[in-house]
């Protein structure tokens, strides 16, 4: 297979501590820190110039729209909330304030390649050791492990100040496990529980039980250093240990290491030819779709759909930033990738149907999809439903694929006169380990000309060729998303168990066990993409300050809000968990 365009171009693979040390650049974040957006003099935000001219999620309107609105609040309203009752989706939006208002290769690691005099000292104590940790994997574990100074939360805790009054959040607990595992590993003669080391005070801050989560991430690190190694037996000894003291019910450093550690078991079992229970073999067992359980609606997916943040704050500045983009076309066509419930959508014909400056002749939706061709029909007959209720006029096509590589130009039904948007979510991370299909895909949008493509990703690198450093990226991005449903959901909730068990440990196993076509979970930052997409003319697009406002007043709905955090990597939207990147929002077109 052809080497893909985005593999970095490190390839050192044992030692886990290199890279436990540098993804934490999480844009300057701290918990419950959000961006602040200024505004410009002579900027038109309404008469006062104040944001109290927004509407709840930040959109702004005035009341003439208002008024020529063909259904009143109260009536759409009703009947959006009594069509989708069923599935839950919209119990927690407000429908009546919408309105209008690579190259070759980019290597995501190399900035992690800068070596610091103490850590060659410490490498350097190690040359009569069994083997040497890779210079980029030690870094990358220290950056890791240097974010515990956020502790508090709040700012940086000096020794001899107040104790701490909140506990630690997941990837806390596992940034102060990564630095414990530093120091032993090294050989360094200090100690973290000793007076005078720098992480002295936080250390000695940890409740009996946090000490006991970081032990147990102590023992997943040591496993996946040696599995790294290729040390099969010696990582099987930890994985018993690490067994025996974490379960998938438990607290979510216990669930992480849970999962992880059946990843591990995976790999071995794909290194060592064989099959074990806990590892190829349950693999084999609970394989399941999740494309197709989002897009037929699952209660899981409903439930992580209201209570967990990142979906919802995505969804109303990515339809902002649509409708600036066709804000004088009569008709659009929106092209959807993955088009899943479908439910977006109706946001979109709301804020058409209230845009009075240029009526709309018609809607048209073509979802774009290479499996669950019934399910994508159901969501046509609701968008359709929904089209009838708002009295825009609409259209909804299917173009059912078996490969992405059959996706052409002249499969979509085209009208010069229409604005093309294109919507992919989470779809290119899917195509990196076939490149000839993410090429041809690009190709075929490029034909399209989209006035906007509007892009939402995972926000982190899981596709390095180098196991320790896929395993480092995604252990600390995982603890933010367990350490998030453990703020959002119940300990004992179903919806969440299902959500844990199947389909994030099934990422999981992919992102570290598979290699080839089958590791088709390559997720890469957006400066991987921004750089990628120029190979094609395209240029990034401002999503507007309507856009972020909407984000940011959507966060605030949710109780949790205060630990989601919103910062710009230049125009793009990053969506965290206590200043750990997980989403990216961003906007292209061609030149």
């Amino acid at each position: 297979m052809a080497s893909s365009a985005f593999d970095s171009a490190e390839h050192s693979y044992c030692g886990v501590e290199d890279k436990l040390s540098s993804s934490n650049q999480s844009y300057g974040s701290i918990k419950g820190e959000r961006m602040q957006i200024p505004f410009s003099e002579g900027e038109d935000w309404g008469e006062s110039g104040d944001i109290s001219s927004f509407s709840y999620y930040g959109v702004h309107h005035n009341d003439k729209t208002k008024e020529q609105a063909p259904f009143s609040e109260y009536q759409q309203r009703e009947q959006l909330q009594q069509s989708f009752s069923e599935y839950g989706l919209l119990d927690n939006l407000r429908y009546d304030i919408l309105s209008p208002p690579i190259q070759t290769c980019l290597d995501e690691i190399a900035k992690f390649s800068r070596i610091s005099t103490e850590l060659q000292d410490i490498i350097e104590t190690r040359k009569d050791k069994p083997f040497q940790f890779s210079s980029t994997s030690l870094e990358l574990l220290r950056s890791y492990g240097s974010g515990i100074k956020r502790l508090s939360g709040d700012g940086v805790l000096e020794p001899h100040t107040e104790r701490r009054k909140t506990e630690l959040s997941t990837s806390e607990m596992i940034r102060i496990a990564s630095a414990k595992f530093i120091q032993s590993s090294s050989g360094a003669a200090d100690d973290l529980a000793l007076p005078g080391h720098p992480y002295y005070y936080y250390f000695s801050c940890l409740s009996k039980d946090e000490i006991r989560n970081v032990q147990l991430a102590e023992i997943l690190l040591a496993a996946a250093e040696k599995v790294g190694c290729q040390q099969f037996d010696a990582a099987s000894e930890l994985l018993d240990q690490s067994d025996e003291l974490c379960c998938s019910t438990g607290n979510p450093v216990e669930r992480v290491v849970y999962y992880f550690s059946e990843a591990l078991r995976e790999k071995i079992d794909r290194e060592t030819g064989r099959v074990s229970i806990k590892g190829l073999g349950k693999r084999m067992a609970l394989d399941v779709d999740k494309d197709k359980d989002i897009m037929r609606l699952s209660p899981p997916f409903i439930a992580t759909h209201q209570l967990v943040p990142f979906s919802q704050i995505q969804q109303f500045p990515a339809i902002q930033t649509i409708m600036e983009n066709v804000a004088e076309a009569k008709k659009v066509h929106v092209v959807d990738f993955r088009i899943q419930s479908g439910v977006h959508w109706t946001v979109l014909m709301q804020a058409l149907v209230a845009r009075r400056e240029c009526s709309l002749e018609l809607l048209k939706i073509t979802a774009v999809g290479t499996c669950s061709q019934q399910v994508i029909e159901d969501t046509g007959k609701r968008l359709e439903t929904f089209a009838r209720m708002f009295n825009v006029p609409f259209s909804f096509k299917i173009i059912m694929l078996r490969d992405m590589l059959e996706l052409k130009e002249d499969l979509f039904d085209l009208d010069e006169e229409e604005s093309i948007i294109v919507y992919a979510r989470f779809l290119l991370h899917t195509m990196i380990s076939r490149p000839e299909r993410l090429e041809s895909v690009m190709k075929v949008i490029k034909k399209l000309n989209p006035c906007v493509m509007v892009v939402y990703e995972i926000e982190s690198n899981h596709n390095s060729p180098a196991f320790v450093n896929r395993f480092t990226e995604a252990l600390f991005y995982h603890s933010a998303y367990f350490d998030c449903f453990e703020e959002c959901m119940e300990r004992d909730d179903e919806n969440r168990t299902v959500i844990e068990s199947l389909h994030i440990a099934q990422g999981i196993r992919i992102i570290l066990a598979a290699e080839g076509e089958e590791r088709n979970i390559r997720p890469v930052k957006v400066d991987v993409w921004r750089a990628f997409f120029s190979r094609f003319g395209m240029v990034e697009v401002d999503l507007g300050m309507a856009s972020l406002y909407q984000a940011d007043l959507m966060v605030k709905k949710f109780s949790c809000g205060s630990s989601c955090t919103l910062d710009m990597n230049r125009k793009c939207l990053i969506i965290g968990w206590k200043g750990t990147p997980i989403h990216s929002l961003s906007a292209w077109r061609f030149e």
